[in-house]
């Protein structure tokens, strides 16, 4: 889900873009006075913001959330906004993703933050299609404290929007999100600012069990390539058999997308793999789930054509019998190959859930952070659980513990 700034904000936000100096015009890398690229294959710049603008940008959000006070005492830079494309691949095929980047302006060597935003349906609402939406102003406007933020599109959006979405879908994510992570110190060389080789992952939803994905495969296999420093996973849906169950064990269910946008992927990565959606969805949900998720319709038009009740929506051989009728162990076996397993990370990583999350419960994250400690993970992992929050409600107060903890750790 993706976050929606209080009205008050929006007229500071939309004088921000008016007076900030705008550069809409495509730069490609085959220039020959440009450094060669492997990864980057197209950049432009969105949009800059002086220095005063970003302060002033602070001063509002600190009236809105007094917590962004010591982000605020970090403010030393203007920032420049890039839409990039690159190559990445996709099921052993080469394919052209995108995503969006705000860069420190002046002098500097700059850690990346790596941002994996939650779960969208919307084409038009990807980073580098609306880089002015509320969550990715927040985001960009974070690069003035001295971080260069790196927003993947995901693929199914962007460049690649004529393709699904792979939701959930651990290959392509880490794939995708570490291709942008090389096209980012490409285009650093390209632009000619510098990176001091410090890596922060965070993400919320969606964005959580991404960056959890990525930080394991970092360190299992490209820990040589990533100078990984922490990672502060936000709501993620790490156990997907667990949240499969979740689910089915309520008389309501109020994000039936979710579950139909998981189903809707793993159709498209092998329909022939996985269980039948017919044995899955009642009629007309089993009609209707493939052709829902066309880029179109937002999470909540989705959800108005599904229901919230899971007797409703889910066949009562599924429901009911789902752990032990064979008919169901394909299904089962993609959702354990997305899910992700604790191991003896010897990253710092905070593991952050709202109490109260009814759409992701809290427990899940609960259960991997205990699974890391008996792994050995010790103290360098956290699990914060913050109090009288729901899913919708933690996206700031997680954001903030992530970026707040960032700053404190390049002082």
């Amino acid at each position: 889900m993706q976050l929606k700034i209080k009205d008050y904000t929006r007229g500071l936000l939309i004088i921000l873009l008016i007076f900030s100096i705008s550069s809409c015009h495509s730069l490609f890398n085959n220039d020959d006075d440009e450094p060669e690229t492997n990864y980057l294959v197209t950049y432009e710049m969105v949009r800059s913001y002086l220095p005063v603008m970003v302060e002033a940008m602070f001063e509002q959000l600190v009236r809105q959330y007094p917590e962004m006070a010591s982000v605020q005492e970090r403010v030393n830079h203007g920032i420049i906004i890039y839409k990039i494309t690159y190559k990445t691949t996709f099921q052993g095929e080469s394919q052209l993703a995108s995503g969006l980047v705000s860069v420190p302006t002046g002098q500097g060597s700059f850690p990346v933050i790596s941002y994996q935003n939650g779960t969208n349906t919307l084409h038009n609402n990807a980073p580098s299609v609306n880089p002015n939406y509320d969550i990715y102003v927040l985001l960009e406007a974070i690069a003035s404290t001295g971080f260069v933020i790196s927003m993947p599109d995901y693929l199914g959006f962007g460049s690649s929007d004529n393709m699904f979405h792979p939701y959930l879908h651990k290959e392509s994510t880490v794939q995708t999100v570490l291709d942008m992570l090389r096209a980012v110190e490409e285009l650093a060389k390209v632009r000619e600012f510098s990176l001091n080789n410090e890596l922060y992952l965070t993400g919320y939803s969606q964005g959580g069990w991404a960056t959890m994905q990525v930080q394991k495969a970092i360190e299992e296999d490209f820990s040589s390539e990533f100078n990984l420093k922490a990672s502060a996973p936000g709501a993620g849906p790490y156990d997907l058999n667990f949240i499969k169950e979740y689910i089915l064990s309520q008389e309501t269910y109020p994000m039936p997308y979710y579950f139909g946008y998981l189903y809707n992927s793993l159709i498209n990565l092998d329909e022939e793999a996985v269980t039948p959606i017919e044995e899955v969805f009642k009629s007309p949900y089993n009609s209707l789930i493939p052709i829902l998720f066309d880029g179109s319709m937002s999470g909540e038009k989705i959800n108005a054509e599904l229901t919230t009740g899971v007797a409703e929506l889910f066949t009562e051989n599924f429901r009911l019998n789902y752990n032990t009728d064979n008919l169901f162990n394909s299904l089962t076996e993609m959702l354990d190959n997305n899910s992700i397993e604790a191991w003896n990370t010897s990253i710092p990583t905070k593991i952050i859930h709202g109490k109260t999350d009814t759409y992701v419960p809290a427990i899940i994250s609960k259960n991997i952070y205990d699974d890391f400690v008996a792994k050995g993970a010790g103290t360098r992992v956290q699990y914060i659980e913050i109090p009288e929050t729901d899913h919708i409600g933690g996206i700031v107060p997680a954001g903030l513990i992530s970026i707040g903890w960032f700053l404190e750790l390049t002082e």
